[in-house]
């Protein structure tokens, strides 16, 4: 697992808690399944740059808020 992965995934999961979304919902807003959600935010695997500004769109935050915290 990459840690960059990790980190976006965290920052995913933060965000999607603090809007009090679950991971069904998240992802139905942005049309991928839930076990992709869940990939994405184990940091399994690295959301394209699309979903990363739909992720970011649908949670209302500016999409560097989801790159917290990478170097």
């Amino acid at each position: 697992m990459n840690t960059r992965n990790k980190i976006l995934g965290k920052n995913i999961k933060a965000e999607r808690i603090r809007k009090d979304l679950t991971q069904a919902k998240l992802a139905e807003k942005i049309n991928i399944s839930e076990s992709s959600l869940s990939l994405i935010e184990r940091g399994v695997q690295s959301p394209s740059v699309f979903i990363a500004f739909d992720i970011a769109k649908v949670l209302n935050i500016d999409i560097k808020e989801l790159f917290k915290g990478i170097k």
